[in-house]
This record gives structure tokens, sequence and C-alpha cells, in this order.
């Protein structure tokens, strides 16, 4: 038998996946960390908060996945220097249009691994997986309310720091 398959517990094609994953989740923080710049650049001191937060929860969801990797016996990989990260916006509402796209893919992503560990019956990965599936909808529906804001109060005037300020209090679980 060979030496690897005494080590890992999970099988290569998952390796795989799982590594990609961890790209998936390392883009998605720097792309929340580009838009924080932003946000933060343009004086949105409650948006830049909320995406350097959020910034943070991808870097930990990436991390979570590669200490399994690595307990299960594996050797998860840091992830390549990511390319194709936006950093310039017309507007806070691109910004979170973005995040909701972001989102989206990365829901896109566990799911199609979370099928992959069924149909192949990688039952520990499947059950781990669980934990982000339920995240992913939280993260959407946050994105979702966030891009709302947009819609249900006008962007004229204090508009804006209204829409700003509501992001900020909602990541804090607070209202406005």
């Amino acid at each position: 038998m060979n030496d690897k398959k005494l080590k890992c517990i999970l099988g290569e094609d998952v390796l795989v996946l799982l590594q990609a994953q961890i790209e998936v989740e390392y883009n998605a923080s720097v792309q929340y960390l580009a838009m924080a710049s932003w946000a933060d650049a343009q004086k949105y001191m409650y948006a830049a908060s909320f995406l350097y937060k959020q910034s943070e929860e991808e870097r930990h969801h990436m991390l979570k996945i590669m200490h399994y990797v690595n307990n299960a016996g594996g050797h998860a990989l840091a992830p390549k220097t990511t390319t194709g990260i936006l950093d310039t916006f017309s507007s806070l509402k691109e910004v979170f249009l973005q995040a909701l796209q972001n989102e989206m893919h990365t829901t896109k992503a566990i799911h199609t691994l979370v099928d992959y560990c069924l149909v192949h019956k990688s039952f520990a990965t499947f059950g781990f997986l669980q934990w982000f599936v339920t995240e992913q909808i939280e993260e959407e529906a946050t994105a979702r309310r966030n891009l709302d804001l947009f819609d249900l109060i006008p962007q004229e005037g204090i508009g804006l720091y209204e829409i700003d300020k509501a992001i900020g209090f909602a990541a804090n679980g607070k209202s406005v």
C-alpha cells in the first residue's frame, strides 16, 4: 500500500477540489479587501468596516478548509497570488453588486464540491462542508440586503451616508 494512502483519509480527487475551494475563498477575501480599501478611500467608513470584516471572514473560511485538509493527513497549499481582482469602482452600489456576485460564485463552488462528495461517497468531507452550505445562505442574504438598500433609500443628498451607515450597523447586528 502506498504511504500517501496511509497518511490521508481524503481521496486525491477530493483534495484537488478542496484546494480549488481554498483558492475561491482566498480570492473572495482579496476581493473584499480591495472593495474595503476603495470604500475607505471614498470615506464610506461604515461600508469599509463591513467589507474589511468580510475579507477577514473569507480568510477564516479559507483557513478552516486548510486545517481540515491538513488534519485529514493531506497538505493544503497556500493559495497562489491572485489576478483579476477589481479595485476601482464607479459607485458604492457597484461594490455591493460585486459582493453579491462574489457570494453567488462561492455558493456555486461549494455546491459543486458538496455534490461531488455526496456522489463519490466522501462522507467526512460532505459533513464538513455542511457548515459552508449554511454559511453561504447567510452570506448571500446579507449581500442582497445590502444591495436592496440602494433601491430603498434615495441616493441624493445624505442618502449615500444613510446607506453607508445602515450597512455598518447591520454588520454589527444593530438597526439604524
